[in-house]
């Protein structure tokens, strides 16, 4: 899961408010929780209650039926089960707020009843469901139903669409909110093949993380198959107003009718990312590659799950300049969702190879300066926000003993400084022997779970001793847990990014704006460094004029918005407002509103217009995302507002949320 690289990711995550790259703080465990099990191989996942160095699930089917006049989900999960351990005689599952209806298991071909016992939740891992199966049965059924309010799960009305004519509702499983909506070994230490039997009603399509039918008739019934093994956080579910429009034989877009040509315009190139990956790192093994366009309630930017990546509209802008955001996800293909962290300590073997990847893809599709304005975005903010980290969070791999929140654990240093370990590799070993390395990794642990210690014995010895005298054995621990960057590590530079720094500092040392023949041309890319470079305060004269130069407000790129709405409040260019209450109500995306209600909150004033955008939006945000922003409004400190200038504009009334 990837937004487009940026500053504000990293400095919202030193304040533990943005969860736009997920990274959602959770509340503290409770103090009698019973304590999840060490996984197979000892590596012990703290977010799940599975115990699969007992029992582990080889294949799940689900029957489910979606009702969105009650916003749940209900049906049966039904579990094919290899024993580990011969003394097992309980298998134990993660839950959150789910009714568990009954649990049976299958013996001599029929289904007889069950015990079991559903624990009291805990706020961060929910309920631990466990079923006495003194037989070891082979297969175990849980009938159950979802809440209204599944943290996995967002249901929308017509209203908040883009077409505005039917319901719409999606999951978002990474990291532990699978639970929320199915009864599972909720951990990616397991993985598992599914099929599905979905109804709904017969208005809507229902997709899946799975063989969806690009022909597939609206009739209210939907079957669905996933026959490669993936952990729980990669099933996914949505259902809606979607159609499908093909970019080549192997991808596609579905969305809502009036959204799918511009997706198919903008990820065009789509196919074109598959064939340079495959180029690189071996072949893609999941069949297809389709986009599912999201409403702009979706918390993230984009979800990996495999064959239908979940995509923000946020980034169709209409001049490709946030597709890298595509191939982030597509990279997933590879590292994550075919080699895979064994639980979220490990989560830099997910985020900072696919990130690595990303941008090979960027480079060989876009060129290499295009690749370096993104390293650079990316590194900036590394460098500014990790400081403010706390040390155990600066390290790529979390010790053994060390505790992190499932989702603070894939921060900004998993996706960055991973990214940048790898890139050191490549530059120590070269890129024909590192590209190598990485196929061959890809090949050798396809298909399954590991942890960094997994990882760093194969790279010892496969590239490390297979090229003595290049690495040593010190660099390798400091990159990988001790804080910080070190300091020899390589640097980018960016041609553009050099123009954009001389027209920034001359326009800061005269009031003469950069000529329109350069800024003319500026990408987005180069837009956002000059914003990131800008002082934290502009004056009221200087924001009127780039303003009125260049239209930031109102803009409908909103990785410029995310830049120029915090830079405006901080600078009490009230004039923003009404076009920032207007955008933060609309977008659900926490990467791009988490900056804005982290500035409003920062002052008396600021705090009463974030409670009142927040109150109009709720409806329309996912249950993540209202989370977050609880969280930032309930640790507001705010200090009193300057009494308002003569002239100043009075405060804005929030425009109500379009979902």
């Amino acid at each position: 899961m990837r937004p487009i690289r940026s500053a504000v990711c990293v400095l919202a995550l030193a304040a533990l408010a943005l969860a736009a790259c997920n990274r959602e703080p959770a509340p503290a465990a409770a103090a009698d929780a019973p304590p999840p099990v060490a996984a197979a191989g000892g590596d012990r996942d703290e977010h799940s209650y599975a115990e699969p160095a007992k029992v582990v699930t080889e294949d799940l089917a689900l029957d489910l039926a979606l009702d969105f006049d009650a916003r749940t989900i209900a049906g049966t999960a039904t579990y094919t089960l290899r024993w580990v351990d011969a003394a097992a005689t309980q298998l134990v599952l993660d839950t959150r707020d789910l009714t568990i209806e009954k649990v049976e298991g299958e013996a001599g071909g029929a289904w007889q009843p069950l015990r079991y016992a559903l624990a009291e939740a805990d706020a961060t891992l929910g309920s631990r469901l466990t079923i006495e199966t003194p037989e070891r049965n082979a297969r175990v059924r849980v009938t159950y139903v979802t809440s209204p309010g599944a943290s996995g799960l967002q249901w929308l009305t017509p209203e908040m669409t883009e077409g505005k004519r039917l319901p719409f509702m999606f999951s978002q499983s990474q990291q532990i909110h699978a639970r929320s909506w199915v009864p599972l070994q909720d951990t990616p230490a397991i993985r598992y093949t599914y099929t599905a039997r979905v109804t709904s009603r017969p208005d809507v399509m229902v997709l899946m993380s799975a063989d969806n039918a690009t022909d597939a008739a609206r009739d209210g019934e939907y079957t669905f198959s996933m026959p490669q093994k993936i952990p729980s956080y990669l099933m996914a579910i949505a259902a809606g107003d979607l159609v499908f429009k093909e970019i080549s034989a192997r991808a596609g877009v579905w969305a809502e009718p009036s959204m799918v040509d511009r997706a198919v315009a903008e990820f065009a190139d789509t196919e074109k990312m598959i064939a340079v990956t495959e180029q690189l790192y071996g072949p893609y093994r999941w069949e297809r590659y389709d986009l599912l366009i999201l409403p702009p309630s979706f918390p993230y930017g984009g979800m990996e799950n495999p064959r239908l990546s979940f995509i923000t509209p946020t980034v169709i802008v209409g001049d490709k300049s946030l597709v890298s955001l595509i191939a982030h996800e597509l990279a997933h293909s590879w590292s994550g969702n075919l080699v895979t962290f064994a639980s979220a300590k490990h989560g830099w073997l997910n985020e900072g190879f696919t990130s690595y990847v990303e941008n090979r893809i960027v480079e060989s599709l876009y060129g290499k300066e295009v690749s370096d304005m993104e390293y650079v975005i990316a590194r900036n903010a590394l460098v500014d926000g990790i400081a403010a980290m706390p040390e155990a969070t600066q390290a790529l791999a979390v010790k053994p003993g060390t505790e992190l929140d499932a989702d603070d654990a894939l921060s900004a240093v998993a996706y960055d400084k991973g990214a940048w370990f790898l890139q050191f590799l490549e530059q120590r070993f070269g890129r024909e022997t590192f590209d190598a390395f990485l196929r061959g990794y890809f090949d050798h642990f396809a298909f399954q779970s590991i942890t960094t210690e997994q990882f760093l014995d194969y790279a010892r010895a496969n590239l490390f001793d297979a090229n003595p005298g290049t690495v040593t054995e010190a660099e390798i621990q400091e990159w990988v847990y001790a804080p910080g960057i070190p300091a020899y590590a390589p640097q980018v530079m960016s041609r553009n990014f050099g123009i954009v720094d001389s027209a920034r500092l001359a326009w800061l040392g005269s009031p003469q704006l950069p000529p329109r023949q350069i800024t003319d041309a500026w990408s987005t890319q180069e837009w956002l460094h000059f914003l990131e470079s800008l002082p934290q305060t502009l004056t009221i004269e200087q924001l009127t004029q780039l303003d009125e130069a260049y239209g930031f407000t109102g803009t409908d790129n909103g990785e410029i918005a995310m830049r120029w709405y915090p830079l405006a409040i901080r600078s009490g260019y009230t004039q923003a407002n009404e076009a920032l209450a207007a955008f933060t109500a609309r977008v659900g995306r926490r990467k791009l509103i988490m900056p804005i209600y982290t500035a409003l909150v920062q002052t008396e004033p600021g705090l009463a217009l974030a409670k009142e955008i927040f109150e109009k939006a709720r409806p329309g945000y996912h249950p993540i995302t209202t989370g977050s922003v609880e969280r930032v409004i309930a640790e507001a400190t705010p200090a009193p507002a300057p009494a308002p200038a003569a002239g100043e504009p009075t405060p804005v009334e929030v425009p109500p949320a379009a979902g």
